[in-house]
């Protein structure tokens, strides 16, 4: 049964969202406060946290942002901003998805599912058959996948976030071939996303910023008006 974290000063809607999750199976905890939501998600072990932007004492976007520093946790905001600058901002401070108020409850069921699935999906492909972490080598570039963890062809060690790492990983299980904006928003975002392809090339020039070593051609080739991809050579 996956646990649920809902961070929600409008006590309606949370207690409307709290017994749809419960009728739905789920294990449920409820915070109206900013600043304890976090105590809770940085203490204890939750499979999503469903949080809203404007809260008291702790807007949304630093809980997620402080999150993200200590926990993988998906993120899903739930907020009335609805701009492309809201979106990329919670996006950047670590939130997996964002569903814009009003919501049909379906469709807020359906992105957890998905953010859900996601992680399972990683979790699995992170492990070998017997277990063990998994180590994926690219030219020069080595990737222990557990950790999500870039060893740089010029030595230097880069951790990166689960996005990026899933950016890049789907670059290089494509390589040689052209990855679209829209099939790296569908693999890295879900198909329920409504995320602009715009957010793509944030995260692609992140990813570039990590781990192209200075001097260097990128690691990353931008197909003009088409996509992304990885090749075995220049």
């Amino acid at each position: 049964m996956a646990k649920i974290l809902i961070i929600e000063d409008e006590k309606n809607l949370a207690r409307f969202v709290e017994l749809e999750l419960k009728h739905e199976n789920y294990q449920v905890v409820v915070e109206n406060n900013g600043r304890k939501g976090l105590e809770d998600a940085l203490n204890e072990n939750f499979d999503a946290i469903l949080l809203d932007l404007m809260l008291p004492d702790l807007n949304g976007l630093e809980i997620a942002r402080r999150v993200r520093q200590a926990k993988t946790t998906p993120i899903i905001m739930m907020t009335a901003r609805d701009s492309v600058i809201d979106r990329v901002s919670g996006l950047d401070h670590g939130a997996d998805d964002y569903i814009v108020k009003p919501f049909a409850i379906e469709e807020l069921l359906a992105r957890l599912r998905a953010v859900l699935r996601r992680v399972d999906i990683e979790k699995k492909a992170q492990q070998g058959p017997s277990g063990q972490q998994k180590v994926v080598r690219f030219k020069d570039l080595t990737i222990e996948t557990a950790n999500r963890i870039v060893h740089r062809g010029d030595g230097k060690t880069v951790d990166l976030t689960k996005r990026e790492y899933n950016l890049l990983m789907t670059l290089i299980e494509n390589k040689n071939n052209v990855v679209s904006r829209d099939q790296l928003l569908n693999k890295i975002w879900g198909p329920e996303s409504n995320i602009e392809t715009n957010v793509v090339e944030v995260y692609v020039r992140y990813l570039r910023n990590k781990i192209d070593i200075p001097g260097r051609p990128s690691y990353i080739k931008t197909v003009r008006g088409t996509g992304y991809m990885v090749r075995d050579e220049d």
